[in-house]
């Protein structure tokens, strides 16, 4: 099968399109003839060799986390899942086992390929409803699951104010509709992005600069700033308000230069707040959309990385399979 490749630990620029066997099924898992997949953060992150100590790789290895397809084999002991039916979802690569939950993981042999193997049993993988494009699927797996997981850690309140940093990019294009439909919302975002983040619901869009920010919000949202440098964002944060982060180094409280804030760090790896039923079911109703940046072939993929890492990009970039 072709499949996007990293040889050896380096930069995005090193990755192939290169053919390698087709992982097959073991004992409860299944393989799917992938359709199309997105670009996520770890891969540029774990093939750059940066965690190598704590996840080392084996190679050649195979990025993408995110998938649409279909299912094209059955391993023993699978149940819920036949040949022929149309699924997305979500898994990391099998090196991240440690951290993948302590439940049902979800891992898989890496999305950017014909063919992958995942775990059946998984609250992160899900059959794909009519109603869900294929691009759509294959664009919503990690943000919609974040973008869900946030607005519950956030229980934001009707005509409450947010400040969302990072609205632009996966997560925050899918959470500014969910989050506009009770709040009231301030996104940062470039001039040549501002038409986009408020036709997904902003209210007011400011630059990226901290002097910027409006003062007393209920809560804020960072969705791309280093953890360790929230200082400016929590300023941003009305007493007894909170701040929400996804991003690394997970942020301590004493960074913040105030304690009387709740800081939320948002990380579900077991599916507490929700799993892939859960994005499709949303997705459906037309709650939870995806906004797709670029589109890419499968011969363009490593390029779809590249662009990932190196220029600023709106939405999710989707390679076609």
């Amino acid at each position: 099968m072709k499949a996007v490749i990293a040889g050896d630990y380096g930069p995005p620029e090193t990755y192939t399109v290169a053919d390698i066997p087709a992982p097959r099924p073991g004992p409860g898992q299944f393989q799917v003839r992938i359709a199309a997949a997105s670009i996520n953060p770890a891969d540029v992150q774990l093939p750059s060799g940066a965690f190598r100590e704590a996840f080392p790789l084996a190679f050649p290895h195979v990025p993408g986390n995110d998938f649409a397809g279909t299912v094209t084999e059955i391993g023993s002991g699978v149940d819920g899942f036949r040949v022929g039916d149309e699924v997305f979802g979500h898994a990391v690569p099998r090196a991240l086992r440690t951290m993948a939950g302590s439940a049902r993981p979800s891992l898989g042999t890496g999305s950017l390929a014909e063919y992958a193997v995942f775990e059946a049993d998984t609250p992160f993988i899900a059959h794909r409803p009519p109603e869900l494009s294929i691009d759509d699927a294959a664009a919503l797996p990690t943000v919609g699951l974040t973008a869900r997981a946030l607005m519950a850690t956030a229980a934001v309140r009707p005509g409450e104010t947010a400040l969302v940093v990072g609205a632009t990019g996966g997560v925050g294009t899918a959470l500014l509709p969910l989050l506009a439909a009770t709040a009231n919302v301030t996104a940062t975002a470039t001039p040549a992005d501002a038409d986009l983040v408020r036709g997904l619901g902003a209210a007011e869009t400011i630059g990226y600069d901290p002097a910027g920010y409006p003062s007393g919000v209920d809560v804020a949202f960072n969705l791309a700033l280093p953890g360790d440098r929230l200082t400016e964002l929590a300023a941003a944060v009305r007493p007894g308000g909170r701040l929400v982060t996804i991003t690394y180094p997970i942020t301590e409280p004493e960074w913040l230069g105030r304690n009387d804030i709740d800081l939320h760090f948002v990380l579900d790896m077991d599916g507490r707040l929700g799993g892939m039923s859960e994005v499709a079911d949303a997705a459906a109703r037309g709650e939870l959309t995806a906004t797709i940046g670029r589109r890419y072939r499968l011969d363009e993929g490593p390029q779809a990385i590249v662009d990932f890492a190196r220029r600023h990009t709106s939405g999710k970039l989707v390679v076609h399979i």
